[in-house]
């Protein structure tokens, strides 16, 4: 009984490795099919040719994806740069407007898992008189020792420095104004300027505009209009006093050591502080901007599938040629015992390997773009219009396994059809008049 027990096992296992061995060898005998039939005759050189379109056509698609990708990819992290440059990552307000205990709220908020670095600021709304030139402005008084910290003011000033708002100069506080708002008033560091606030001081007779001259001491330069042409900083003392805040201030700026989970971190604020303080992050203050560039990316991922889809169909009309071609072939192979399913994989793999070598070279040739021209920055930009001098680019690993996938999920659907119209060919009609 153990004899026979232990022959039946061997017989079970030699089946299995039998039915290995010939699974491996149909899959070359498939795999071989596929790459002579690529290998068009003297007389089928047309095939051949539609099968380099097709291979351009994917390999088009894929570079296009890859590049345009990258460069929305680069524009939209030097434009967030440049606003988170302004703009800290997280803002802690309070539902009752400005409030005295700044420095507790900085302190608590700075114990928060996440947060690297607070400061205090105080915004409002301005208007900027110079001889006659008058501009809405928005005025943020920041905290001289704190504020580098957070956001990246100090980096932005090209004339000047942020440590001149600490000081009096000719008997005049300093303040610190955008590129643009400078040009439009026709003033630079030196020149003295009037700042006019609407909240003003109460009087008998009621309220009045409360102004007062300032020395430019520097110009900043962030690369974003909207804040070179609004944007006028003076200390957070000066602030209180000018806008009569007393000890108070608008709020806490949060810088955080992951912007993508500023978010996260400010429901973590927002749950320690309690009412009547909340915390905004940087998503919720550009949301528009977020959404629009995430639409965007979108959209233009869907417009440029269409040249992969262009290279499937491609495939697609190769495949029906071969088809037509090698019915002679199909049904003889047919005759000898291959099966329905061994046909269908022979035009599979031939199709895929078409799209997948497509795939590959587009691949090879977008990372290659894409280098080039974030090393020799051969593409310039009117730094007028954009505010940056060159085209920026930024691959991203996730946005490349996209394309790849879907390039190579596009062209095994086109397979598809073709595939299995030539594994159900009839035999007899194939072979009648041979």
């Amino acid at each position: 009984m153990v004899r026979r027990s232990r022959s039946g096992d061997e017989k079970s296992f030699r089946g299995a490795q039998r039915t290995q061995r010939g699974d491996a060898l149909a899959m070359r005998f498939e795999a071989f099919l596929a790459l002579r039939y690529l290998k068009a005759k003297r007389k089928q050189a047309f095939i051949s040719v539609i099968t380099v379109i097709s291979v351009v056509g994917v390999m088009m698609g894929v570079t296009a994806l890859i590049v345009v990708l990258s460069v929305m990819n680069g524009f939209r992290e030097d434009l967030m740069g440049k606003i988170l440059g302004v703009n800290s990552h997280l803002v802690v307000l309070s539902y009752e407007g400005a409030f005295l205990d700044y420095d507790r709220i900085a302190r608590e908020t700075s114990a928060v898992e996440g947060v690297v670095a607070t400061t205090p600021f105080i915004y409002s709304q301005v208007m900027v008189n110079s001889q006659g030139s008058v501009s809405g402005s928005v005025l943020r008084g920041i905290d001289t020792s704190t504020a580098s910290k957070v956001i990246a003011v100090d980096r932005m000033i090209k004339r000047g420095s942020l440590q001149s708002l600490d000081a009096l100069h000719e008997g005049l506080p300093a303040i610190i104004m955008g590129k643009e708002l400078a040009r439009m008033l026709a003033v630079q560091p030196g020149d003295t300027v009037t700042v006019v606030s609407p909240m003003g001081k109460l009087t008998p007779v009621g309220r009045v505009p409360q102004n007062r001259k300032f020395k430019i001491t520097a110009i900043f330069d962030s690369g974003m209009y909207e804040y070179d042409a609004t944007m006028v900083y003076v200390s957070l003392k000066e602030a209180q006093d000018f806008l009569g805040f007393d000890n108070r201030a608008t709020g806490v700026e949060v810088r955080v050591a992951d912007i993508y989970k500023a978010d996260q971190v400010g429901g973590a604020v927002t749950k320690k502080l309690g009412y009547p303080y909340w915390a905004k992050d940087w998503k919720q203050m550009n949301r528009s901007l977020v959404s629009a560039l995430k639409l965007e990316k979108i959209a233009m991922f869907v417009i440029l599938i269409m040249i992969v889809l262009v290279g499937a169909l491609n495939i697609i009309s190769t495949l029906v040629m071969v088809v037509m071609e090698k019915n002679k072939d199909v049904a003889i192979l047919r005759a000898m015992g291959a099966t329905q399913k061994s046909i269908m994989t022979v035009f599979m793999c031939q199709g895929v390997l078409v799209g997948v070598v497509g795939t590959l070279v587009g691949l090879g040739t977008g990372l290659g773009l894409c280098h080039l021209l974030a090393k020799y920055k051969f593409i310039e930009l009117p730094s007028d219009v954009y505010y940056i001098s060159t085209l920026p680019v930024r691959v991203e690993m996730l946005d490349v396994v996209l394309v790849i996938v879907a390039a190579v999920v596009i062209s095994f659907l086109a397979t598809l059809y073709p595939s299995w119209h030539a594994s159900r060919l009839n035999l007899v009609e194939s072979l009648r008049y041979e």
